[in-house]
């Protein structure tokens, strides 16, 4: 990151249907305002990230959660999983849709000192 960059990290701590489209709207308009993003899910917001589920919640006239989370990886927005939710969850030994990393709890720890803004969901 250059030292100039700006850097917002969204994390998303929720599998509500209704809360999962703001990271993922703000993480896309951040990278098209030049500004480095990140969403991390963390606690209940990996019950989103098993096959199957984010394909099913479609709000408004908005596409799908799937739709917004590929838009986002093909942006190029690291999409974290936190590796103790899913241990917590009893996921263990799910996988997850592909693209998003699957990442240890210190990793949010220095992503949220290395940030200049972030934003919780």
């Amino acid at each position: 990151m250059k030292m100039d960059e700006k850097y917002i990290l969204y994390v998303q701590t929720s599998d509500l249907p209704e809360r999962q489209y703001s990271p993922l709207v703000l993480a896309q308009t951040a990278r098209a305002m030049n500004i480095k993003a990140t969403v991390y899910y963390l606690g209940t917001g990996l019950k989103m990230l098993k096959p199957g589920v984010a394909e099913k919640i479609k709000l408004g006239n908005f596409p799908s959660v799937k739709e917004m989370i590929d838009k986002t990886l093909e942006l190029g927005i690291d999409i974290l999983v936190c590796e103790a939710s899913k241990r917590m969850l009893g996921l263990d030994k799910v996988e997850f849709i592909p693209g998003v990393k699957i990442v240890g709890a210190a990793t949010l720890n220095d992503l949220v000192l290395e940030a200049d803004a972030t934003q919780w969901f």
